[in-house]
């Protein structure tokens, strides 16, 4: 068996046809359980959510493609959603690219903006070899890691506040993370509106939990 790491950008076609403001309001969404139902042409999922609750609720009313939805708080800014909605023949296209003999996607697919889908899938090299023949020409599918199946004890989503989500990626778009380091710290405060002692906080607090996420801690 072996185990890969995927990263898949969507064309335009394929994201979620919704208004920019409310997906601003996710940082991270985390896919965790989903199932398509082929007679009714519909699909529901189950995901854990880095962001504003509320905005959920707007886009849910903004789409008529979507039949019910429910929230569940986690704390101010990470919560559970419940959504079930028409299954787009895009959404069709995507799901269908890994049902292929022998493959197993693990749980959590991950979302990290409009167009950026995570994923991990086990199987057979042969198997492995047929998903990349599958997927769509206007998916680009780039292959991050291939090797055993790297098991991860709990999602980021559950570690992670929003807060820090935003310092992260502040950060890495100053080059703060870029060898050499090209970006200040000055810099990642004054994008998050902050003194340098909290960006610097926030950003070893993340750090912290980044790490004990990869020693399974």
């Amino acid at each position: 068996m072996q185990s890969a790491d995927l990263t898949l950008r969507l064309p335009s076609s394929m994201q979620l046809p919704a208004p920019e403001a409310p997906l601003e309001s996710f940082r991270r969404e985390e896919v965790l359980s989903w199932e398509v139902d082929p007679d009714s042409e519909t699909v529901r999922f189950l995901s854990l959510v880095v962001g504003d609750p509320g905005a959920l609720g707007d886009l849910a009313e903004d789409l008529e493609s979507v039949h019910r939805y429910d929230i569940t708080s986690i704390d101010a800014d990470t919560f559970y959603g419940y959504v079930e909605m028409d299954l787009r023949a895009a959404d069709a296209t995507l799901l269908g690219t890994f049902d292929v003999p022998g493959l197993v996607v693990v749980p959590p697919m991950v979302y990290t903006g409009r167009e950026n889908v995570h994923v991990t899938v086990l199987g057979e090299p042969e198997a492995m070899s047929g998903l990349l023949e599958r997927a769509p020409d206007d998916v680009d599918v780039e292959v991050t890691r291939v090797g055993e199946h790297q098991r991860r004890s709990e999602t980021l989503a559950g570690r992670l506040t929003a807060r820090q989500f935003e310092a992260l990626e502040v950060a890495r778009d100053a080059g703060y993370y870029e060898i050499p380091r090209s970006g200040e710290l000055a810099t990642v405060a004054e994008e998050l509106e902050c003194s340098e002692s909290a960006a610097s906080t926030l950003l070893r607090s993340a750090e912290g939990e980044l790490v004990d996420a990869a020693l399974r801690r």
